[in-house]
């Protein structure tokens, strides 16, 4: 059935602009046009009522952890089984879709239940976003998803722990034979990780290089969390799609993600939410030492890069410590903190982002054609962006589930 939408103020995301009084028609799944109000009043049609709402195309979280929870530590998840961490994925995934995000890139699934759950919510059997994963993520020893327990504990890894490149080649084979979308590795340490250092340079060029390879020789994006300026650029000589974090980047590096046409993905949330937890006393010593030194000069980074025209896509890493799924919508408000402006931060996350999934003719803005993922808010975040926090419509795929702040499907 055909559904009309009055939209109020509408940002379709092809640009920063913002038009009044329009109506969105869809069928089924797809957008089938845009006018203005009274443009399509000889179609039998399904009325949805948002002329006092502010209505844009769905959001695209490109850095989510489903398998994650906000946990203090990684801990827990060696605790886990794989139904808790399954059951774990689908109520994350479904608090992030009723924030509205109706997209979302997983890069670090545990026991392939991000694999599991995409396929879920694609056959129809469970409700959710839309999703694209990764399966298990490549690390070096001792590195960013490595185990950090007494030597005689072998196994206990939140990845695949790969020290040559063709340990990475096979990794990489087993991600994608298991139904992985994208290729996702640690160059450097983390934050989180005990043991590591975030400036460090774990995976070397050549391992990240025989991975990407094979990425490329199945049709897949790569994705690297990096936050060290060596290791960001041999991800991106290694030929990587996008950078995660990417907060210690030298000048060199940033010239390079600009040349090549790189992503950056700047998960400003995950480092400050560390942060504040240490003011509180309930981080460790030594996870907030490297939060620290992760946003040190992260702001002043993110706007050289700004100027040099990196493509800055939306990523929150939600899941880490203390970042709960549902509420990373506060990375718009901190990204507008770091200089960028507000229709910036919707377009990185919609518009920019689809082209980094390499689905720009499906999702993404609001045309003709597309799938018909839409959200609403109740105030202009173009004029506070605080509003980007209380999202009160999502349809995907023409299918409305929430309506008046309220799910419209039972959990």
């Amino acid at each position: 059935m055909k559904k009309c939408i009055k939209c109020g103020c509408l940002f379709t995301a092809e640009n920063e602009d913002v038009r009044q009084d329009m109506e969105i028609l869809t069928e089924d799944e797809r957008i089938l046009g845009i006018g203005e109000q009274g443009a399509f009043h000889n179609e039998d049609a399904e009325l949805i009522d948002l002329s006092d709402k502010f209505v844009m195309p769905g959001l695209i979280d490109a850095h989510t952890h489903v398998s994650m929870k906000g946990s203090l530590d990684t801990t827990p998840l060696f605790q886990a089984i794989p139904g808790d961490i399954m059951i774990d994925a689908m109520e994350n995934a479904r608090a992030d879709f009723m924030a509205g995000f109706t997209t979302l890139r997983d890069v670090g699934g545990i026991f392939y239940a991000d694999v599991a759950l995409r396929n879920a919510i694609n056959q129809k059997r469970v409700t959710g976003p839309r999703m694209l994963v990764s399966g298990s993520m490549l690390s070096g020893t001792g590195g960013h998803v490595d185990g950090h327990f007494s030597p005689h504990i072998e196994g206990a890894m939140l990845g695949c722990v790969v020290d040559s490149p063709d340990e990475a080649r096979r990794a990489a084979r087993k991600n994608f034979k298991y139904g992985a979308d994208i290729l996702k590795m640690a160059a450097t340490g983390g934050v989180m990780s005990l043991g590591d250092t975030p400036g460090a340079a774990d995976l070397t060029y050549e391992e990240m290089r025989a991975a990407v390879e094979i990425a490329e020789a199945h049709g897949h994006t790569s994705s690297v969390h990096a936050h060290g300026a060596e290791g960001i650029k041999n991800a991106v000589r290694a030929g990587v799609t996008s950078i995660e974090h990417g907060m210690l980047i030298d000048e060199e590096g940033m010239e390079l993600l600009a040349e090549r046409g790189i992503y950056l993905i700047p998960t400003i949330i995950a480092a400050e939410r560390i942060c504040e937890g240490g003011k509180k006393g309930i981080i460790a010593p030594w996870m907030l030492a490297k939060a620290q030194q992760c946003l040190e000069k992260h702001q002043m980074n993110l706007q050289r890069m700004r100027q040099l025209g990196v493509k800055i896509g939306f990523g929150t890493d939600v899941g880490t410590a203390l970042n709960y799924h549902g509420e990373q919508a506060e990375e718009f408000g901190l990204m507008v903190g770091c200089g960028f402006r507000p229709a910036e931060t919707l377009l990185a996350a919609t518009k920019v982002n689809a082209a980094l999934l390499q689905m720009e003719d499906k999702i993404g803005s609001i045309e003709a054609g597309k799938y018909a993922d839409i959200i609403a808010f109740g105030k202009n975040p173009l004029e506070d962006i605080s509003a980007m926090l209380e999202c009160c419509f999502v349809m995907k795929d023409g299918v409305v589930y929430k309506k008046g702040s309220k799910p419209v499907f039972g959990f």
